[in-house]
């Protein structure tokens, strides 16, 4: 007798063959692109911290002031979808109590715009739409790489515009959420130079001179969410200093702390930020791809034993005559 198959279990089994393809798909093709340097950032960072910064009013240098760095990135979405990379304006202030109440970055004790622009899958740095500095390199910036490795790294630092060392210093927590840490120092560099009153420099009588600037970094600290990049804790010891041109020691320091360290809602906010990332690359990482397989497998499992099995017609009852109608 002719055996049929029900639309139920050919339902169950083409949604439980679909499911079982859907799961490698997510784990090998979807999970990669969704590894990508995101585009629409809206993210501010703030470091406090107290040190010595130099009044430009009373020409002095004053010691134990709270210091505090703000550090504005807004992701340029247009230029990023145009071109395939991810472009962030990237703004920093630094200032002193009297800078800081004014809240105007043209008014704080100093102030930088940059334009970063890289690669989204690599996080390699990309000379494209503007970028700004041209010549930066290395392999970490604002964020690390996805999936970052237990080694040492090479970090682009701004001040110094050049490349610093960065070793792995083993596991550490923020906020009670677990990171890999990093740590680095720079030593005393020339960084560019700086037209001043020759008087500053020792050089009364020489007016106005190209004083040269000098920084070095004795407090590199970051603790980076393992999978994602994110940085999830900074800290700086940054010292930059004026000497007379060509000469061997600092006359005056411009800038001196010996931590400025993200604030603890900078902290929460980046902690939250990786562990909605991570949640997200879990989803269709691993939950995704396992509940499909296990739904797609019962599914199939029973659709093929409903196929198997069939639905017989229905028969007639012993003794019975059946009639052609109109008979």
């Amino acid at each position: 007798m002719r055996r049929t198959a029900s639309p139920l279990a050919l339902v169950l089994l083409g949604l439980g063959v679909f499911l079982i393809v859907l799961a490698p798909m997510l784990t090998w093709y979807v999970e990669p692109r969704a590894k990508r340097t995101p585009t629409d950032v809206n993210v501010t960072s703030v470091f406090k911290g107290e040190g010595k910064y130099f009044d430009q009013q009373e020409l002095k240098t004053k010691s134990d002031q709270e210091l505090t760095v703000t550090r504005r990135v807004l992701g340029d979405v247009a230029a990023s979808e145009k071109t395939g990379r991810a472009v962030w304006n990237v703004s920093q202030t630094i200032d002193n109590p009297k800078t800081a109440k004014l809240d105007d970055p043209r008014k704080s004790f100093q102030w930088t715009t940059e334009r970063w622009v890289t690669n989204r899958k690599t996080n390699k740095p990309v000379d494209c739409c503007g970028s700004k500095p041209k010549d930066f390199s290395g392999e970490a910036y604002l964020k690390w790489p996805f999936d970052v490795a237990k080694r040492d790294y090479v970090w682009w630092d701004s001040t110094l515009g050049g490349t610093v060392p960065l070793h792995y210093k083993g596991k550490a927590k923020v906020r009670g959420y677990e990171g890999l840490r990093f740590t680095g120092k720079v030593e005393p560099s020339r960084a560019g130079t700086r037209q001043v009153p020759g008087v500053l420099v020792d050089k009364p009588k020489s007016g106005q001179v190209n004083a040269e600037e000098w920084y070095e970094n004795s407090g590199l600290d970051f603790i980076v969410d393992e999978r994602t990049g994110r940085i999830l804790y900074a800290a700086t010891g940054p010292r930059m200093t004026l000497r007379a041109p060509g000469g061997k020691s600092d006359k005056v320091t411009l800038l001196e702390s010996e931590k400025l360290a993200f604030t603890k809602k900078t902290q929460q906010d980046a902690v939250d930020f990786a562990e909605d990332d991570n949640s997200q690359l879990r989803m269709v990482g691993s939950v995704a791809p396992i509940g499909a397989v296990s739904v797609g497998a019962v599914c199939a499992v029973v659709g093929a034993i409903l196929v198997v099995r069939g639905r017989r017609p229905r028969q007639t009852p012993p003794g019975t005559t059946q009639h052609p109608v109109g008979a």
